[in-house]
This record gives C-alpha cells, sequence and structure tokens, in this order.
C-alpha cells in the first residue's frame, strides 16, 4: 500500500517518519526524490522541505539553496573553509549567468545544462548533464545552470570560500560592469585553502562581456529540453526511487 494511501500525503513520507525514530539527536536525513521533491527527517519527525522551509533565495526568483556545510555569511573573512548546500533549480530555467570567487563542485541529480566562457577558444561551450554527472568549475570562470525537465533540478554543490551573502559570491555581467565602470581592482583576501584565488587587478570589462554572451545563448537556444530517452528513465528512475525508497 502506498503512503498516499495510507494517509501520509507525500510518497516516501511515512518511511522517513520511521527512520527519524532510530536517529540519534543531531543527525538529519535527506530523501533527494527523482521529482525533485526533498524529504528531511531527524529526531523531532520527518517532512517535506520546500521553499517557504530552510530554502534560501539564489541569485533569481524561483531559485533556493539550503545549506549543510556553512551558511550565507562564509568568506575569507569568516572562513568555514567550503559551503555545501542543495540547491533547487526551478523546472525548465536558468539561474543567471555568474562568476564565483572560487572554485565550486556541482553534482546535479537531473536532467542540467551547464554553459561556461571557454575564454582560450573565445566561445560559449555547453555541456549537458544526466543526474549522477558532477562538474567541477574553476573560481572566475563565467557558467550558468539550466534545468532541462518540467520537474525541479536538485544539484549538490561544494564551493570554496564564499557564501550566497558575499559579494564575490556570484558576480554576475551588471555586477562586473558596474566594477568596470568604477575601476575596481580590489584584492581577494584568502587562507590559501582550496581553490581561493587573489584578483589583483581582474579586467571585470572582460567578465562582463563573457558573461552576456552566456546571456545571449540562453536567450537564443533556450534552456534546451530532455529527449525520449532521458524522459523514459525518469519514469524509470522514480519507479525505482518508489522500490527502493524509505517504507
Amino acid at each position: 500500500m502506498s503512503d498516499v494511501e495510507t494517509g501520509s500525503g507525500t510518497p516516501g513520507l511515512r518511511g522517513m517518519e520511521r527512520l527519524s525514530r532510530d536517529l540519534p539527536h543531531g543527525v538529519e536525513l535527506f530523501h533527494l526524490k527523482p521529482g525533485g521533491s526533498v524529504l528531511f527527517a531527524d529526531r523531532n519527525g520527518a517532512r517535506e522541505l520546500g521553499p517557504s522551509e530552510e530554502f534560501l533565495r539564489f541569485l533569481d526568483d524561483g531559485q533556493f539553496a539550503h545549506y549543510l556545510v556553512g551558511d550565507a555569511h562564509t568568506s575569507p573573512e569568516r572562513p568555514s573553509n567550503a559551503t555545501f548546500k542543495l540547491g533547487v533549480v526551478g523546472p525548465r530555467s536558468a539561474v543567471t549567468p555568474h562568476a564565483h570567487g572560487g572554485e565550486h563542485v556541482v553534482l546535479s541529480l537531473g536532467h542540467a545544462a551547464c554553459g561556461l566562457y571557454d575564454a582560450a577558444r573565445g566561445r560559449v561551450t555547453e555541456i549537458r548533464l544526466s543526474p549522477g554527472a558532477m562538474i567541477r568549475i574553476p573560481g572566475m570562470m563565467p557558467h550558468s545552470f539550466a534545468n532541462r525537465s518540467a520537474k525541479p533540478l536538485n544539484m549538490l554543490a561544494a564551493q570554496a570560500g564564499f557564501g550566497i551573502d558575499h559579494e564575490d559570491y556570484a558576480i554576475t555581467a551588471d555586477e562586473a560592469e558596474r566594477r568596470a565602470t568604477a575601476g575596481d581592482r580590489r584584492v581577494a583576501h584568502g587562507r590559501g585553502g582550496l581553490g581561493t584565488v587573489t584578483r589583483v587587478g581582474t579586467d571585470y570589462g572582460l567578465l562582463a562581456a563573457a558573461l552576456r554572451d552566456i546571456e545571449r545563448i540562453q536567450r537564443v537556444r533556450g534552456v534546451g529540453a530532455t529527449t525520449v530517452r532521458e524522459r523514459l528513465a525518469a519514469g524509470l528512475r522514480r519507479a525505482a526511487s518508489v522500490l527502493e525508497g524509505p517504507r
């Protein structure tokens, strides 16, 4: 009998509630479902996480983040070495192109597309990501992520040294143009940890131009779409999740 049939409302939630009773204090359990929903359990019980509960807005309306390590105030001046968060990208949408002050690694749990500016070739490269694909992006490389699916896209992102509230967390084209106009030549001070960069005299004009190129590609090509094979695989993955998930 399914969880919906037994009245728990959200498939898998009843199983998470059972598991919560055995969790030691301080332990948190997450179930990232193929359809984009996120179930959460701790010693106090289980619930479905959503935008109105324990999620922060990320850059654009409809995009959210939930910190697992570090917080929005993490910075080289207030370090936690790195941040690790769950990101949720809305259906058929894209995050505004940006560049981070430090390198980061992103694990896609759905059908994503990553636009990257290749400075050596002077062009935008788009990489299609399937569930389980992980990509590592150097600090200050212009990029964006899009969700090609009609379901929310869950992503796990580990980033060196910067939280959402830091001014160098995500530099957009508008911000890069503002800094270029102001003649900004700041230095990013860090402790020399993983991915920390020092940017003396960063050419924000070139950075802004690269980000605009990614924006232009997004406007022309859109966010992309899933293939018939991908949609079939997604259906099988959801079926597997029902069979394998907590009951």
